[in-house]
């Protein structure tokens, strides 16, 4: 579908709020930068920017929450040869197919800022840790619902290995200085990576305590 025009100026505009705050954070410092001088420098009224993000911390993880639909969806619409390994790899293929199009194009340095102001800044560490961990659960207790002959420990090992996977092959690659195009690469690769031990998964072979 064509994107319309108040469409467009809503994104225009929260790109904007995006890339003001950024910019900020990177030049004083996140925890010294205000709501107020976000939305000046994006030309924005303070009130719009709160129609766009609850809080200061929301700007950097704008595009969590965004689309996690598509993750969910994927699950439950698993193929009737499908182990749960197979739905898991199809859920981030077909989330990567439908965000990538719309995650806008940053330079490398951007890229590079994001995630050292992240990695250096207590509260969006603490902040990241708990959207990681809460969607790592959200997806084992979907996953556990579409499969309930799988054990949850066995769900929760799955979910991690593959989430796990992709956080950190994306990380090494920003800190390796890579561009956004091999950031998306190394997201693939961690997921073949994943893979292996993941398709070997079924769930009629629950696991017990024991190593």
């Amino acid at each position: 579908m064509q994107e319309s025009r108040r469409e467009r100026k809503k994104r225009e505009t929260r790109q904007r709020i995006v890339a003001a705050a950024v910019r900020l954070f990177g030049e004083q410092g996140y925890e010294q930068t205000t709501v107020a001088q976000i939305a000046a420098a994006a030309d924005v009224d303070p009130k719009t920017f709160f129609n766009y993000f609850p809080s200061k911390d929301e700007v950097l993880f704008a595009d969590v929450e965004q689309d996690l639909a598509v993750l969910f969806e994927a699950i439950g619409h698993r193929k009737p040869d499908e182990g749960p390994g197979e739905v898991l790899v199809r859920m981030i293929r077909q989330y990567q197919d439908h965000r990538r199009p719309r995650v806008p194009a940053k330079e490398l340095a951007e890229l590079s800022e994001l995630y050292r102001m992240v990695l250096s800044t207590p509260a969006l560490q603490a902040k990241g840790l708990y959207l990681l961990l809460n969607l790592q659960q959200r997806i084992a207790a979907e996953l556990l619902e579409e499969f309930p002959e799988l054990d949850p420990i066995t769900a929760a090992a799955m979910t991690g290995a593959l989430l796990g996977a992709i956080q950190q092959a994306g990380l090494t690659s920003v800190q390796l200085g890579r561009s956004q195009e091999e950031l998306w690469q190394a997201a693939r690769h961690a997921v073949d990576i994943a893979l292996h031990g993941l398709r070997s998964v079924r769930p009629t072979e629950a696991t017990d305590d024991n190593p």
